[in-house]
């Protein structure tokens, strides 16, 4: 099986330090650990990724059309945005999630909805960290 990607949108590489009241502590290279030690559980590989790119994300995500057997995004600001992000996800007909480290239904209105999740097989929002371990069991399902 190919690896799982796992996409990471604008601004998460400042977990950490970036409004840790809403983001928590965890830096976006201890998510990856975390990632890494659940996929492995799960006899999954992961390919982890961040851009502050908006191109670049892109970009990966029509490689993983060739690369990948899923993908887990969390799109960041993006998912208000991107309506290329959310064609881009579409264009590649993979198993994709989606997750948010807070709850985007609780926040500003403008963040309740997300061009992305029309892409996407479900939102995991709300959990930190634990989204991500969350989307990786469900596709551990989705590709059994």
């Amino acid at each position: 099986m190919k690896p799982i990607l796992i996409i990471n949108g604008p601004n998460l590489n400042m977990l950490g330090r970036r409004e840790p009241g809403i983001y928590g502590s965890e830096t976006l290279a201890d998510i990856k650990v975390l990632c890494q030690t659940k996929a492995a559980s799960l006899g999954l590989e992961i390919d982890f990724y961040q851009s502050n790119s908006e191109g670049e994300l892109i970009t990966r995500i029509q490689q993983a059309a060739e690369t990948s057997s899923g993908i887990i995004i969390n799109p960041a600001g993006l998912g208000h945005s991107s309506i290329a992000l959310m064609d881009a996800l579409l264009a590649v007909s993979l198993p994709a999630m989606e997750v948010h480290l807070s709850n985007i239904y609780k926040r500003e209105e403008f963040r309740h909805n997300t061009y992305t999740s029309r892409a996407v097989k479900g939102v995991i929002s709300g959990f930190g960290s634990f989204g991500y371990v969350m989307a990786l069991e469900v596709m551990k399902r989705e590709l059994s």
